[in-house]
Order: structure tokens, then sequence, then C-alpha cells
């Protein structure tokens, strides 16, 4: 596809729709048009975001409608590791204009190497300061990639989407596995963008850099003016002149159905005055029947008012409370996983890893502890070590208490069984029933706790996974997890907050968002840097 100007460069959907194999509905009918300039995709998991952006990025076809894009697009998913065995040149997509560089420098005027660098004579000049920029000037062009490490891959693949210079640049998640200096490049990177930029994140800070937000909501977009912050804040109004509204009509259907008992009671009251007159005969026959006539008609009519205004205040009750916001919150209340303060409960003694990080850490009681460092400083391997996955180099662990491990790739779940059946595993002694109103407290509520786990979005895989750990008998008394906030939109990291809250256990978390981390309550904060486990001040 060829380059179009930064003021030409465009998103235009038509009547978007997309179905699952299954039948299953993401987006019907949709319009979008998107131009120049940076937008945040926000909205609840399962909303449609990253099927969205695959949509256009055309790596998904519509079942429906259209999708036109002016410019040449640059794609970096959530989720798409690099295979180890690439050379670093061929990661950046560079490898043949590079070589036939070299071939040219060598001697060798082949037209073939001519046409592969085109115009892109300063490509490793060009690949190098990109590096640079994203945090990794020590990656040599010609070495293989080896074990990089997950942030490390994430600022390569944007590396090489900056490289070929697209028009259209979409962002899913890209800060996912970032740590903090990294997310400063990457915000770098985002704020330096010139035609169109269309991101989906949980990562506030990265949504404050843009220039307006697309809510997706109930299968349509929602535009909002200015950053995130300013998103929240007309939301908020949004929401309270929602609820406004919602007071109002439903003070009007409570007028409404006083007015209709007050009408039929009038009625009843007509009725007998008839039947009264009717008895005493006090009026000619003709007459009183006249009378009888107009009441019954009067009354029916002024019923007939009522009723339908009735109904129409209900419609309108009922519209007034879909504008406001379904903000259901996990609820997890696990009597079983509380620990008393003095109580040991997780002891690592001349512990040392099998890259080398070393660590020696006594966790009493019911402490929240977030452990923090680079990328590649070893945390996901110490939170394996300590779950068990991984056998220690030297030294010992030991886990004084019932434990589970939430890892970042969320793979504790069978793809082929049901939410329910996913949870029976973990739990092979609860009842069926009991299964289903505890998944209830984590938002999986009746035909939801049957859905296939293959077929959930991320936040929703991340959901039933933590509904898994925490409901597995018995109780876990001390719970790791590995960058819970990964994949998992604004909205659900609220939630995950609210029910980690109530949790009574202990936590050891790696996380890289700041936010989350000290929204958690953390008492403890350590350092895994330079291959020592050190206590640092709060962040």
């Amino acid at each position: 596809m060829s380059h179009a100007s930064a003021s030409s460069a465009a998103i235009v959907c038509t009547g978007l729709g997309f179905a699952w194999p299954d039948g299953r509905p993401v987006l019907e009918d949709l319009p979008l048009a998107v131009g120049p300039g940076r937008t945040g995709l926000v909205g609840l998991n399962g909303a449609g975001k990253s099927t969205l952006l695959k949509l256009i990025a055309g790596e998904l076809t519509p079942t429906a409608g259209s999708v036109k894009v002016a410019g040449e697009v640059g794609y970096l998913p959530q989720h798409a590791p690099l295979e180890t065995g690439l050379r670093v040149d061929e990661a950046l997509g560079i490898a043949a204009a590079r070589a036939a560089l070299h071939a040219i420098e060598g001697g060798d005027a082949s037209e073939e190497h001519f046409t592969a660098v085109g115009d892109d004579w300063d490509v490793e000049e060009r690949a190098r300061a990109t590096l640079d920029q994203l945090g990794l000037p020590g990656l040599d062009l010609d070495r293989t990639l080896g074990e990089v490490s997950g942030g490390e891959s994430v600022l390569l693949r944007l590396a090489a989407l900056m490289l070929r210079r697209p028009d259209v640049l979409l962002l899913d998640e890209p800060t996912n596995n970032l740590d903090r200096p990294a997310r400063e490049r990457l915000h770098a990177a985002v704020t330096g963008w010139s035609g169109v930029l269309v991101v989906v994140s949980h990562d506030r800070e990265l949504l404050d850099l843009v220039d307006r937000i697309a809510d997706l909501r109930d299968g349509r977009i929602h535009w909002y003016g200015g950053n995130f912050t300013a998103y929240e804040h007309a939301l908020a109004v949004e929401q309270e002149a929602a609820e406004r509204t919602v007071r109002a009509a439903e003070a009007d259907v409570q007028r409404q159905k006083r007015e209709l008992a007050d009408a039929r009671i009038k009625l009843a009251r007509r009725v007998r005055y008839g039947n009264k007159m009717n008895a005493t005969k006090r009026e000619p026959k003709i007459v009183m029947n006249e009378r009888k006539r107009d009441a019954q008609v009067s009354a029916g009519k002024h019923r007939i008012l009522h009723t339908e205004r009735l109904k129409e205040a209900e419609e309108r009750l009922g519209e007034a409370a879909e504008a406001v916001r379904d903000d259901d919150e996990i609820r997890i209340d696990l009597p079983h996983t509380a620990v008393p303060p003095g109580r040991t409960v997780l002891t690592l003694h001349a512990l040392r890893t099998r890259y080398g990080a070393s660590a020696e850490l006594e966790v009493r009681g019911p402490e929240r502890i977030a452990l923090t460092g680079r990328n590649g400083s070893g945390k996901t391997t110490l939170l394996r070590t300590v779950a068990g996955e991984i056998p220690p180099r030297e030294g010992t662990v030991e886990t004084h208490v019932p434990h589970r491990f939430l890892p970042q790739r969320l793979d504790v779940l069978d793809p082929e069984l049901t939410v329910a059946e996913n949870v029976a595993r973990f739990a092979p002694d609860a009842t069926n029933n009991r299964i289903r109103a505890r998944l209830a407290r984590f938002l999986f509520k009746g035909a939801r706790a049957d859905q296939q786990a293959g077929t959930l979005s991320g936040g929703e895989r991340f959901r039933a996974s933590l509904a898994a750990l925490m409901l597995a008998e018995p109780a876990p008394q001390l719970l790791l997890l590995d960058e819970p906030t990964n994949n998992l939109d604004l909205a659900s990291v609220r939630r995950l907050v609210t029910a980690l809250e109530s949790y009574e256990g202990a936590l050891l978390v790696v996380s890289h968002d700041l936010t989350f981390l000290r929204d958690l309550g953390i008492t403890r904060w350590l350092a895994l840097e330079d291959g020592e486990l050190t206590d640092i001040a709060p962040l």
C-alpha cells in the first residue's frame, strides 16, 4: 500500500460487522471514521477493541460491511512473540536491504541489490538510532534474539514499525511487560508520532497523551475530545446526569401509578353511584342509562390515558437506566484466606534462581509486597521459583501456607472447558451450585459460567483464571501475581483492586503499573536489581 500524507491518512469503517465462527457476534453495523492525530480506544473487556484493530489491520476479515484505510498500516498486537532464532535485523525487517547494501559496498553492482536498497541507503543508521531511541542501544543487528525479555520483544516490534514509517499506527496494549524506563520511551515515541495513531491501553499515563478518546460501548463508538483525564471527567458528568434522569423517571413512574390507581378508584365510585341511582330510580331510566354510558366512556378514556402515560414513563425509565453504566464489582469474601499478622507465610533462604538472582526473604502475615525491577532482571523467574515451577539452583524455598500463582500468560485454564468446568478442576469436592454461586461473585453469572474458556477476551480470561485460583481448595493464603493488569481495561483494573482489597491473605505482586500498586495498598516494596533482592523505599 502506498504512503499517504499525514493529513490524508484515515480509517473509515462502514456497516462493519464481525462474528466468530460459532456465530457469536462481536461487532454489528459499526460506523467509524478516524483521522490524523492520536486516538485512545477504550471500552470494557470483551467489547471488541482488539478485534476492531485486527479488522483495520487486515488480520481478520469482516463478516459484514467494509474497512478502508488511506495509507500504509503498522500494527502492534498484544501477543506476538519473536522467534528466538531470528537476527535483530530480520526482526526489524531490514535484513534484505542491509545485505544488499553490504554487497554494493563490497563491489557487487548487481541490479537486484540496488532494487533491494531502493532509497533506504541510511537503513543501518536509522535502525541503530531507533533502537537507541527506544532504549535498546546494545542490540547488535547481527545478533540473534535468543531469550529477550517480554519488554524488549515489545520494543523490538515497535522499532520495526517505526522503521517502516507507516501512515496509520495501531497499538494494542503496547506497555504490557514494559518497565518504567521503557514505558517512558514508548510514551515519547507516541507523543512524537505524526499521522493516524490508534492505541488500546490500560496505561493511564499513555492515554493522557492522546488527542481524543473513542469509547467502544454497546456496539457503538462514543467520542470524547481530550485525553483520558478529560474523558473521565466528562463521563462522571454524564453519569451524574444519567442518574438524575433515572431518579426523575422513577418518580414519574410512581406518580403515573398513583394517578392510574386514582382513576380506577374514581371509576369504581362512579359505578357504585350509578348502581345506587338505578336502585332508587330517582331519574328516568333513559336518562340513567345515558349517564351510565357517558360515565363509563369518560372513565375508560381516563384509565386508558393514565395506562399509556404509565407505559411511556416506564419506557423513559428503561432508557434512562441503560445510560447508567453497570459497574459490577468482583467480590471476594473467603474467610479461609485470612492469615494472622505474626504467622510466617514464605521463607527464602540463601536462594539463587536458575538465572543467578539471589534472595533472602521472610514474609509474615498478610503482607502486600510489590516486586519491582527492570525488564530481564529475573522477577518472573523468581516468582516461578517461589511457586515451585522452577527448581532453585541453590538454597531453599519454603511456603508455609497454601499458595497459588497467576502467570502473565494466563495458561491455568483449559481452553476446551467452560469457566465452571475449569473452576471445578481446582475444587473437585465443590458442588456445581456452590461453584456457580461463587463464580457469580466474579461476574460469571448464569450462561456466562458456561462459556468456553478459549472464547474469552483477555480481561475475561484473567477474571476466570483469578476465580479458579481463589476458589481452589484449599483456599490460597499466599497469592503470587505476575503483571496482573496486563490485558485489563481500566474498569477491570478497578475491579481487581476492589477484589484484592477484601482478600485477607498475603500478596506478592510483580507489576510496572505504579498506579495499580499504590491503589493496592502495598505495605512493602522490593527491587530485584543486579541479581540481588533488596527492600526499597515506597515508589
